[in-house]
């Protein structure tokens, strides 16, 4: 298991995935949000948008896919948020997510992400930062 001294500042991973209507509708049962804008089979969507919007929750979870796979590709528990969402993400987009390590804190096991996602055509989706806390084999920060 890798401890927070094996990671370095500009350590970078990413993922991608294309998102499906299957996705957003088990996203719509879990989470009970029913908003329009995720329904094609209803109008509001259409004086915005080209065709409904996937969840932002369910954009999100690339992003916590990419942090428990690939960086730091462990247990770890996410501490602080901060994403602005700049263009839509479509059903049928693929998204890639990039993760790139801003700050390392030892002395709390800290670790703060650069989170920056783009569709296919390389346009901007969401931009942010996270924090996470490493965890040891006991659950606890190490």
């Amino acid at each position: 298991m890798n401890t927070i001294e094996d990671f370095f500042i500009g350590q970078m991973a990413r993922l991608q995935r294309k998102f499906t209507d299957e996705d957003v509708d088990k996203c719509k049962e879990l989470t009970k949000d029913y908003s329009a804008v995720y329904n094609p089979d209803h109008d509001v969507w259409k004086s915005n948008y080209h065709q409904p919007i996937v969840p932002g929750l369910l954009a999100e979870g690339l992003i916590n896919q990419v942090i428990y796979e690939r960086l730091p590709g462990r247990a770890s528990i996410l501490l602080q948020k901060e994403l602005v969402f700049y263009h839509p993400v479509f059903v049928g987009d693929s998204i890639t997510a990039e993760l790139e390590i801003m700050d390392i804190n030892m002395d709390r096991n800290w670790i703060s992400l650069k989170v920056t996602c783009f569709n296919q055509d390389l346009k901007e989706v969401i931009k942010g930062q996270v924090v996470i806390c490493l965890l040891n084999s006991n659950g606890l920060g190490d």
